[in-house]
């Protein structure tokens, strides 16, 4: 657990910093992934070593690692004979390793990864050194296609080389050092309302609250919709939802109008 959490730590310390390069800390994933898979394929003997020293610096007895490893557990499921060497080895060493590789890995996946390296196209320092046309391109192709018509994407490089000749001249976005810096310039240069923002994150507030906080991004932005643009569920009635609501599938719950259940009442 030492030797893990100190080649973690510079990763854990890097992430936990708002103004850390993203390219930066997607090296030290890269690094850190590579260091543990280098502990567990030859970090044995020389942990071995460090145990045994301690041990006898503290005359403490070291059990020989070829004798057998008495647990009961085991010996009861399977015939063959484990030595204490394979125990520490197999069962806690490389486990305790795998585990935190696994971590990493479902946490910094490929995709997740390739994002990020993507994303330092966008990066503003050094006068938008790392600036890349394709490498934008290939970010809206693979991960937000939906947020852009065919014909946006065929004018997208050409923009975007407009973009990359004229940001490095304009002094609005001169000295600047993170992504989320460049964010907060274009924002304001977007042709927004700023009462329509307002109102968007205040029925927001309603919706998702504390009780609400697992409600998901799909269900959430429906939600939205139906609760600020109010001029738009009321075109539906009640009867074009049921009629709808049966040709999406065949249904075993029969449905009835709102109406039909009123007069039918009423006859009653």
């Amino acid at each position: 657990m030492k030797e893990l959490m100190g080649i973690c730590d510079k990763l854990c310390q890097a992430l936990q910093k708002k103004t850390q390069d993203i390219l930066n800390v997607i090296c030290l994933v890269s690094t850190t992934k590579s260091l543990i898979q280098e502990l567990r394929d030859f970090g044995w003997d020389s942990l071995l070593q460090n145990v045994r020293s301690f041990c006898d610096s503290r005359s403490i007895d070291v059990p020989d690692m070829c004798s057998s490893f008495s647990d009961i557990i085991r010996s009861r499921r399977q015939k063959d004979k484990v030595t204490i060497k394979h125990h520490y080895r197999n069962d806690v060493f490389n486990v305790v390793i795998d585990y935190q590789l696994k971590e990493l890995n479902n946490r910094f996946n490929e995709q997740a990864t390739e994002l990020l390296k993507l994303s330092t196209a966008l990066d503003p320092k050094d006068s938008f050194k790392s600036f890349n046309v394709e490498h934008i391109c290939s970010l809206v192709e693979k991960f937000y296609p939906s947020d852009f018509s065919g014909q946006e994407k065929i004018q997208l490089p050409y923009e975007l080389q407009h973009y990359e000749f004229d940001v490095i001249k304009d002094v609005n976005f001169q000295n600047l050092s993170t992504i989320g810096e460049l964010c907060q310039k274009l924002v304001l240069t977007l042709p927004v309302s700023s009462a329509t923002i307002e109102r968007v994150f205040s029925a927001m507030k309603v919706i998702k609250t504390r009780l609400c906080n697992k409600m998901e991004d799909d269900f959430l932005t429906d939600y939205m919709v139906v609760y600020i643009e109010k001029e738009i569920p009321e075109k539906y009635s009640s009867d074009m939802i049921i009629d709808d609501f049966y040709s999406m599938k065949q249904r075993r719950a029969q449905l009835q109008p709102s109406s039909v259940k009123v007069s039918s009442l009423s006859t009653r």
